[in-house]
């Protein structure tokens, strides 16, 4: 359970989707850079943020990770005052729409990846 009265543990949430916003927001000016690697790359970077949330705030993280994401490549491909748009529609930008579910990759990894105990002993 999070506790949410902890100063820490906000700073943490807010951090996380901090994270998220500034991840959709170069993703998508990237993901059209050099196809298939800009896309690659921003790809990459969400991953990274979701293990980067799962690690530092837990599945709350990971939660507004994802949010942050979504919700600014969202507003970000939506059609702009002069008719131009960032997120295409074509294979390039659905697959990069639904990017943020590869945040959602990162929450398959054990547990015990994340945590902070010590290990004792070794598994055989």
């Amino acid at each position: 359970m999070i506790d949410l009265t902890d100063g820490r543990t906000l700073g943490r949430l807010a951090a996380t989707l901090l994270v998220g916003v500034v991840v959709g927001l170069i993703g998508t000016v990237v993901h059209r850079w050099d196809v298939p690697w800009g896309l690659v790359l921003a790809l990459a970077a969400v991953l990274a943020s979701g293990v980067l949330a799962r690690a530092w705030a837990g599945w709350a993280g990971m939660l507004l990770v994802g949010l942050g994401i979504v919700t600014t490549v969202a507003v970000l491909a939506a059609r702009g005052p002069g008719g131009d748009v960032l997120v295409a529609a074509e294979p390039v930008g659905y697959v990069w729409y639904a990017g943020a579910l590869v945040v959602s990759l990162a929450g398959l990894a054990p547990r015990r990846w994340f945590s902070d105990r010590p290990m004792t002993g070794r598994r055989g």
